[in-house]
């Protein structure tokens, strides 16, 4: 059986198979463990293989109906969903958890062993997500910091934790928030692992925050590259503030009973005249962003100041690209705005922002929560054709077929390279 998969992989993949000869040699053992990662992802016999994912990328209608009445049933839901016992199980053997799971065991290229990246991953529920998610971007050389809710279940604690425990350069925050929803403790949640990485290592060249329903778009070479061509700069929506989000940093806010409260408070207006800016929570930034974050003073000031406003996750770091002094520093005038249509950070197609002609984006082929769509199969060709990173959101309750597809179309890819 696994001659049968070596041979695949050499005549599929020729540039791959060298190191793989390699291993293989010297031990048949570590050969098995080396090579799992490789084997294409039509060999898992999983439900969500029952769809032909070539076909789905490319957009072809009748597969797309076939997926979604996939989706729709009963039985397939519960053939798809792993749950939070199934990890504890798995990963009690960390070598079986990684081979079962795929996770690539080495750095593809040279190019990406030189070019690590640092990731911090808000999670609080939906382990599934979260370990496909990590599965999806895992690579030796980068490094992962894990903030996990203070309110999650216990289940779901136990299951990040024992897959976190697997890996070396996966790690749990070293301090975890209690996060409320558009409150503060969203942004702290951010902080904390920026803290945590900026001290784990000094090798790692930009951050990416992620939600645990974020998933990538792009291979991690392709991400190395796509970085390096902002030559040190940084990628995240700014844009003149909107009046009528203003209340929003004009007024104090605060939590009670778990949930943010409007106290009609007027707050003292932005430190050292600082200019307030609207984006968005997600960032794809260098590590002097980071850097003056963490010890600027004016960093420092405009951070103490938005701990009592509401939602500040969707102004602090937009504003903060305007500071000068800032690495990366994008002038203050309107001309110089990024929407989230031109950075790469994050693909969310926000309902309001729908439709078939002169809108943004085209519909939403799978559901809505809170304005945002979850992306549903019929999604992929559209999405695979834009420039950001990584897409918000997706769910495997939903439609486990669309990350499915895109882990597949993602593997080859990177494989291919």
């Amino acid at each position: 059986f696994y001659c049968f998969e070596y041979n695949l992989i050499r005549i599929k993949y020729p540039k791959k198979n060298i190191f793989c000869h390699l291993v293989c040699v010297l031990s048949p053992v570590t050969c098995i463990m080396y090579i799992s990662p490789f084997i294409h992802f039509l060999y898992d016999g999983t439900p969500e293989d029952s769809c032909n994912c070539d076909n789905i990328i490319v957009g072809d209608i009748e597969e797309i109906k076939h997926a979604k009445l996939l989706t729709i049933t009963k039985v397939f839901k519960n053939q798809t969903k792993m749950t939070d016992e199934h990890y504890i199980e798995l990963t009690q053997d960390c070598e079986r958890f990684r081979v079962t799971r795929k996770y690539m065991p080495f750095t593809l290229s040279a190019e990406e062993e030189a070019f690590p990246l640092a990731y911090s991953i808000v999670v609080h529920h939906k382990v599934q997500n979260f370990e496909r998610l990590l599965r999806s971007i895992y690579a030796p050389q980068n490094f992962y910091c894990i903030h996990v809710d203070k309110k999650a279940s216990e289940s779901t604690r136990a299951a990040i934790n024992a897959t976190v425990s697997c890996f070396d350069n996966v790690f749990i925050a070293s301090q975890l928030e209690e996060v409320v929803y558009a409150s503060w403790s969203r942004v702290q949640a951010d902080i904390n692992c920026m803290k945590d990485l900026y001290q784990i290592s000094d090798r790692w060249k930009y951050f990416i925050n992620l939600c645990g329903q974020d998933f990538p778009m792009k291979t991690n070479l392709e991400m190395v590259r796509a970085l390096k061509g902002l030559h040190g700069g940084n990628s995240l929506e700014t844009e003149t503030m909107p009046s009528n989000k203003e209340y929003r940093w004009k007024k104090r806010h605060i939590v009670k009973n778990g949930d943010i409260h409007n106290t009609n408070e007027a707050k003292k207006p932005p430190p050292s005249g600082i200019k307030m800016f609207s984006g968005g929570a997600y960032i794809v930034v260098s590590r002097a962003f980071i850097r003056f974050v963490l010890e600027d003073p004016k960093a420092q000031e405009l951070i103490s100041w938005s701990k009592d406003t509401y939602s500040p996750d969707e102004f602090l770091w937009a504003t903060m690209q305007r500071i000068p002094g800032v690495p990366g520093y994008i002038r203050a005038h309107h001309k110089f705005d990024r929407t989230d249509m031109n950075t790469i950070s994050r693909l969310i197609k926000w309902v309001y922002h729908e439709g078939d002609f002169d809108a943004v984006y085209p519909p939403c082929q799978g559901t809505h929560v809170r304005s945002i769509c979850v992306y549903g199969a019929g999604d992929l060709q559209w999405m695979l054709q834009q420039d950001h990173l990584f897409a918000n959101k997706f769910d495997t309750d939903f439609d486990p077929i669309a990350i499915r597809c895109l882990e597949k179309h993602l593997r080859n890819k990177a494989l291919q390279h």
